[in-house]
């Protein structure tokens, strides 16, 4: 098979030739040509073939209500004891809600709640459990307006919490843990993010391998999107994340990274997860946590410039104050 990565640019002198990406405003008049086992190369635009140019150039459909055509910002709030990053911090739903409030106003354009840690390492937590720790938060969150997405790979909780004024399902297991949650996403009309990970939050760290991590990941996903349409959800409800830290070496996220234009190719919203996750503190020492913003900050900075659609973040504030003049010193233009 062969695949084509746009070489993703931006600005208003567009070469003759150049096309959309995905009906925002960046383009691309070129693509790397990626086949197994052999030399990448590149193409004009215009070679295309017609099924890759028509994954790429079309506008996506909005998420929940939110147009997808530029970086959008989804602050991640958990209400878990045990969270990589802040676990513990927003158990209360007063100061949860509180949290989700100052994200919205720092720019926070989505509120991604979970009740579940899936870090490296971590354990199943019973979804009775899991019920108990959204379901006092969705509710108060959704009424501050911003569209909220349920973190789950469990049915039950994804039903609750939809009941509950939540719009989008996000699934670390991309409907591969639970085989309900597929029909409750179909049942409701509830988009879903899929995710790709290689191997179960217990083990994914242990030894992960691949043969080719960029082209590996890109053909899972399209699995897990062929499987979700047959569910019967369309594709146009469905967002993709490569999933950086699932089964992933520093090596495997940081190529993932560095090729993530090729998941425009699927047609699809992309996402991504990359904030202060384990690999920012493997290359820039940082320690855990809020110490890792920067390094946070720059990796959205470069997903949006490859034109992906959803940075899902701690630090809201910061990564919209960067995105701003990111996109004030690119495009010309004032967020």
């Amino acid at each position: 098979m062969t695949y084509y990565r746009p070489i993703v640019r931006r600005g208003r002198a567009r070469p003759a030739g150049a096309l959309p990406l995905a009906g925002g405003p960046a383009w691309f008049a070129e693509a790397e040509c990626l086949s197994r086992g052999a030399a990448p190369r590149l193409v004009p635009a215009s070679d295309l073939p017609e099924g890759w140019r028509a994954a790429l150039t079309a506008p996506r459909a909005p998420l929940a209500g939110l147009a997808m055509d530029r970086a959008r910002i989804m602050g991640i709030l958990n209400v878990t004891p045990d969270s990589f990053s802040d676990g513990g911090a927003h158990i209360d739903p007063d100061t949860a809600t509180a949290a989700a409030r100052a994200m919205a106003e720092a720019g926070a354009e989505i509120i991604d709640v979970g009740g579940e840690s899936t870090r490296p390492g971590a354990t199943e937590v019973p979804e009775r459990e899991e019920i108990a720790r959204i379901a006092p938060v969705i509710g108060p969150v959704a009424a501050l307006g911003a569209p909220v997405s349920i973190d789950t790979r469990k049915a039950g909780v994804a039903r609750a919490a939809l009941a509950a004024g939540a719009a989008v399902v996000n699934d670390v297991s991309a409907l591969t843990f639970d085989p309900d949650l597929a029909g409750v996403c179909a049942e409701t009309g509830a988009p879903v993010i899929l995710m790709h990970a290689q191997g179960a939050p217990e083990t994914m760290q242990d030894d992960p391998r691949y043969d080719d991590v960029l082209l590996d990941v890109f053909d899972a996903l399209a699995g897990h999107l062929a499987r979700a349409e047959a569910a019967g959800i369309p594709r146009a409800r469905c967002v993709v994340d490569p999933g950086i830290g699932f089964g992933k070496t520093l090596d495997h996220n940081l190529a993932l990274i560095r090729g993530i234009a090729l998941f425009h190719g699927l047609g699809v919203p992309v996402l991504l997860g990359a904030s202060r996750k384990g690999f920012i503190g493997q290359v820039s020492g940082a320690p855990g946590g809020a110490a890792r913003a920067p390094g946070s900050v720059a990796v959205a900075l470069r997903a949006a410039a490859e034109g992906v659609q959803l940075l899902r973040v701690h630090d809201v504030a910061e990564t919209a104050q960067a995105l701003a003049l990111w996109q004030a010193t690119e495009e010309g233009e004032a967020a």
